[in-house]
Formats: structure tokens, sequence, C-alpha cells
């Protein structure tokens, strides 16, 4: 007989789907920081002058300066992460081959912490060693998939991508808007997206919704409102 939860959770992916997740969290949170950057940038420049050119350039350039920061910075967090892994699956590699029944014990134990009997650990660590030996350490000691190391490259271009799509938001909505309706169209716009990441980040990390969207859209306010006034400091005693 079939259990009812097997088959209920039969066609469900299991494999991968905490790499994806991550990876649209990721996205959610460079759109977020793409939002909040730029309307702060076009906010506090629309506070010194009307020029519509010098507003949008002072966005334009937050984008590519703010996505491009993104995309390094991912690229070299992420390139550090995978020499480190790629290191640990060689040393991993090394002392299976030198000393492989060290390593299966080794094995056996860390499922005995895991509350398995000792010789169902054993058993456990032997097949799993038998069908992929280097799979089953590098996941149960390292934590690590050797067959699917994040990419630097993968990284960079979703962060650059993420942090730009955000970015023209503020950007669209304030060169749209005339003049005097400007400011307040760009923190209507933003505040719509930022209710929008905050109920995306809040549904992925299983949050509570309402907390989650003040806090973004507070964050995005307060980023504005401190952006304007010192444009129009700058802008009085500038001008």
């Amino acid at each position: 007989m079939i259990d009812g939860d097997a088959v209920q959770h039969a066609h469900e992916p299991h494999e991968g789907v905490g790499g994806k997740l991550n990876w649209l969290r990721a996205g959610v949170l460079g759109a977020n920081d793409g939002i909040v950057s730029v309307a702060g940038i076009v906010v506090g420049v629309a506070g010194a002058t009307t020029e519509s050119t010098t507003i949008l350039t002072a966005g334009i350039a937050g984008l590519v300066a703010g996505a491009f920061s993104m995309a390094g910075g991912e690229y070299v967090s992420v390139s550090t992460q995978r020499d480190t892994e790629q290191a640990l699956i060689r040393l991993e590699k090394h002392e299976l081959k030198t000393m492989p029944e060290a390593e299966e014990r080794e094995l056996a134990g860390i499922y005995e912490e895991k509350g398995l009997s000792p010789e169902l650990a054993a058993q456990v660590a032997r097949e799993l060693t038998e069908k992929d030996a280097l799979q089953a350490h590098a996941e149960a000691e390292l934590g690590i998939d050797p067959g699917n190391l994040t990419s630097p490259w993968q990284a960079a271009w979703a962060s650059l991508v993420a942090f730009s799509v955000g970015a023209l938001l503020p950007i669209l909505s304030i060169a749209w808007a005339s003049v005097s309706l400007r400011v307040w169209a760009c923190a209507a716009a933003v505040v719509v997206g930022l209710t929008l990441t905050g109920l995306i980040s809040a549904r992925l990390g299983d949050a509570k919704v309402g907390r989650a969207i003040l806090r973004n859209v507070g964050v995005g306010a307060l980023t504005m409102v401190v952006t304007y006034f010192v444009g129009v400091i700058f802008g009085v005693t500038l001008g």
C-alpha cells in the first residue's frame, strides 16, 4: 500500500529547491536595493534643482554605478565561496583516496549523531559511499553539493539585472511626472514597488507580510525624506 503523504508529495521537486529560493530571494533584495538607492538619489537631486536633465543624469549614473557595484560584489563574494568549496572538495577527495575506512567511519558517526542506530548508520554510510563517495561525504560533512556549485558569473548577472530593474522604477516615475508632482509620483511608485518586494520576500521567508511590507516601505520613505531635505539644503546653499 502506498502511503498517502508519499502520493501527495510525489510531484514536488526536492532537488535544488533551496538554491532556487536563494536566487529568487537575492533577486528580490537586489531589486529592493535598486529602488531605494536610486529613489534616494533622484529625490535628493530633485530637492536641489528642477532641471530634468540633471535629475535623470544622476538617476542613470546611480543605476549604472549601483548595478556594477552589486554585480562586482556578488562576483567577488561568490568566487571566494566557490574557491573555498573547491579546496574543501579537493581535500575530501584526497582523504577518500588515502583513508577510505576512516572516512566511512566518520560518515557513519555523522548519521549516528543525527539519531540513527550504530548498525543502521554504518549501513547507510557504506551504501552511500559505494554509490557516490564524494557526493555522500561532501554533503554530510561539508554541506556542499559538488555537482552544483554556485556560479560567480550567474550571481553577478542576477544582481546586475535585479538592481537595474528596481532602479528603473524611480527614474521613470520621476521623468514622466510634471515638475510639481515628480517627487510625489516617485514616492508613490517607490511605495508600490517596495510593497511588492516586501510581499514577495515575506512569502519566501514565511514571515509576516504586514511587518515585512511596513519595514520595507518605512526604510524607503525615510531614505527619500532625508535625501530630499539634504538636496533642498544644498540647493539653497549653492543657489
